[in-house]
Parts: structure tokens; sequence; C-alpha cells
């Protein structure tokens, strides 16, 4: 099993058993705080089902149909997960408002915090690891499994508090205002993970800092008159960058001169930037047709 496996079946693993403990936890409270932690944690584990999948896909090597790979299949589960949050905070919203306007008592709330507190710090381990996962292996859908299990998190404490609050002042609106307020932080984060996949789906450039490291490779070759680079186009999908250039060059060089050059900065690029397909395009600096194509 690929180590993106590993870390997809532990995020399902870590979604079974905090909605078990979230359920018990509201079980033996009443809180709409904690029910609807639970409720988010449902959509955890939906969202670690279907990133188990698209990591499945994605790492299908590349066919006839497929010739780029099957890696952007991590967007559209990242997108789904975001999606998934959108969901999961109009329940709690809903939840959230009934309970404000028909307030119950709240029981057993010193259980009921411990409990959550359990899973949170479950939630938090796990969700650090996936980050880190996702960074070191470039997985789209690591990274946003773990963001999702982080704003958990997020809504765990919130509850907690609310609820710590609620049993010191013995005021029971607490808990489903701070529901409420955890239900839109955790829009604002649905609403930034379906923008980066979709970002990643519209072949969006790289990172900055990604596009100024081939720059400084490229500027690194450049002779006035004689050598230049123009047409650099970036693009990423999962874990792989895509880079086109065109190399200008002298007419009078021989074509295993060019290609040595080309082979060079390819070599650079790639020890700059890890996990790159690198297409470049060989040109006679003086030809004016070379630069037919600068505006694209």
């Amino acid at each position: 099993m690929s180590t993106l496996k590993k870390f997809a079946w532990l995020s399902v693993a870590t979604a079974i058993v905090t909605i078990a403990l979230k359920v018990i936890a509201w079980w033996v409270t009443g809180s709409v705080g904690l029910l609807s932690d639970a409720a988010e944690s449902v959509v955890n584990l939906v969202a670690a089902v279907i990133a188990l999948g698209a990591v499945t896909v994605s790492e299908r090597p590349a066919d006839d149909d497929h010739q780029y790979g099957h890696s952007k299949a991590e967007y559209f589960s990242a997108g789904v997960e975001g999606a998934m949050i959108f969901v999961a905070a109009a329940f709690i919203l809903v939840v959230s408002v009934e309970r404000l306007i028909n307030p119950v008592p709240l029981e057993s709330l010193g259980v009921g915090l411990l409990i959550s507190l359990v899973a949170a710090a479950i939630n938090g381990a796990v969700g650090v690891a996936l980050v880190r996962a996702g960074d070191r292996h470039r997985s789209p859908t690591l990274k946003a499994d773990g963001k999702h299990l982080i704003t958990d998190v997020v809504t765990s404490v919130g509850v907690a508090v609310g609820l710590g609050l609620a049993w010191i002042t013995g005021w029971n609106v607490l808990d489903p205002i701070v529901a409420i307020g955890v239900g839109l932080n955790i829009l604002f984060v649905g609403y930034r993970l379906v923008h980066e996949s979709g970002m990643g789906l519209m072949d969006a450039t790289l990172p900055e800092g990604d596009n100024r490291l081939i720059e400084e490779v490229l500027e690194r070759h450049r002779e006035p008159g004689r050598v230049d680079f123009h047409e650099l186009r970036t693009r990423e999908s999962g874990k792989w960058r895509f880079v086109e250039f065109h190399a200008l060059v002298p007419g009078e060089w021989s074509v295993d001169r060019g290609h040595d050059l080309a082979e060079k900065v390819e070599q650079e690029i790639h020890a700059a930037l890890p996990h790159s397909h690198i297409t470049s395009h060989l040109e006679p600096i003086e030809d004016e047709r070379a630069y037919n194509d600068v505006h694209l």
C-alpha cells in the first residue's frame, strides 16, 4: 500500500473514532453544539472516503486515454470536501438557530466536555500529520483532508468554550450562539478549499515562489544577444509541476550544442523543483518567427 493511501486510511479511521466519541458526548449532554460537532465529523468521514478514492485514482499511471496521468483526480476530492464543509455548516446553523429559539437544559457537561476534547486532540494530531504529508508528497487531497480535520478541532474547541461558559454561568443560550459562530467560521474554510481546488482544475500557474526559482535558473544561462528564453508557462496537477519554455540560441549552433544547453537548464529546474515535467523548444534567436507567439 502506498504512503498516500496509508494516510487516507488513517483519515477514515480517525473520522469513525471521533464520530463515536462526539455522538456519545451529545447523547450525555443534549448539547446542540456537540451535535453540530458530531455532524461535522460525519462529513469528515464522507470526505475521507472520497479522498481515499481520489488518491487511488491519482496514483494510476498514464495511459492512452490519460496521457498526462490521473493526478487531477485529487482536485475533485478537495473540491468535494470543501462543498461537504458547506453542508456541515448549513446543518450547524439551522440546528443552532432552532435551539437558540427553543433552548433546553444541558446535562453532564463535564463528561461531555472531556469526551469532546479527547476527540479534538485525536483530530488535531491526525490533521497536522495529513497536512505535513500533503506538503511532503505534494498531495492536495491529503492537505485538504488535514485542513478539514484541523477545522474540526477549531469547531470542537469553540463548542467546548461555549459549553464551559454555559456550565459556569448557567446561560444555556451560549451553547447555540457559539455553535452559530463555529458554523460561520467553517463556511470560510470550505470556501478556501473550493477555491484552491478550482484553481488547480483551471490550470493556474505555479505559486510565485516556484516561478521565481525557474526564472533564476533561466537568468543564469542568459547571454545578451546570444542566449535568451521566453514563452515560460507553468501549471500544476496534483503533485506534478509542468514547465514549458522556449530557448533562443544562435542559429549557427549545432543541434547538439543547443540540446546540451536545454538539457542543462532542465536539469537545474528539476533540482530546484522536484516532480516537474519540463518541455523546452529550441529556436534561432535571429529568426523573427521565434517571436510570433510571445503575446500568448
